[in-house]
């Protein structure tokens, strides 16, 4: 099985300091929909993986993130594309075992997938990502959309040796061709 996780906030859609609290404010980076379309073209299957801190916040609550997710099933559905499965980590205590950068949600998926996650690449935009990558024995890259960038500038340690890409289109076009 091809398997690719990606975070959500800041890979596919646009990022909020403020938080993705609804429908309407979930809105797709240019490319990323067509990038997770060509990925299951390619034989990938798409997983996301997103710390949804929102809701333990009492910003939003699960029948929110639902509704958001299924606006983002929907808008890749519409364009070819077909997202696996979301797992996401509502909890505000660093300490939980499935909020990245802590690697449950990562080993969740493994397990729930009856598969080894050693190279499966995983996509993020944030510090957190990459660690969780890593301590899954997984494969992080880094897209400068969302957080890229400033992760870049303030955690130059942390993204040495990780691949870099522009977006997920372009992160996304990387895995197919590497994959032969």
């Amino acid at each position: 099985m091809k398997l690719i996780i990606l975070d959500r906030d800041g890979v596919i859609n646009e990022d909020s300091a403020n938080f993705i609290k609804s429908p309407d404010e979930w809105v797709p980076i240019p490319g990323s929909l067509e990038a997770i379309a060509r990925l299951n073209h390619a034989g990938y299957r798409v997983v996301i993986a997103t710390n949804q801190s929102g809701v333990g916040r009492g910003l939003f609550d699960l029948h929110t993130l639902n509704l958001i997710h299924r606006k983002m099933y929907r808008m890749a559905q519409e364009i070819g594309g077909s997202i696996d499965a979301v797992f996401f980590c509502p909890d505000v205590d660093e300490a939980n075992p499935y909020r990245k950068p802590n690697p449950g949600m990562l080993m969740e998926i493994g397990k729930r997938l009856k598969c080894g996650l050693t190279g499966v690449p995983v996509v993020g935009d944030s510090a957190r990502d990459i660690r969780a990558a890593r301590a899954a024995n997984a494969r992080p890259l880094l897209v400068r959309t969302g957080k890229g960038v400033e992760t870049l500038r303030r955690e130059s340690a942390i993204c040495a040796n990780v691949e870099v890409f522009d977006d997920l289109a372009t992160a996304a076009d990387f895995v197919i061709a590497r994959s032969g």
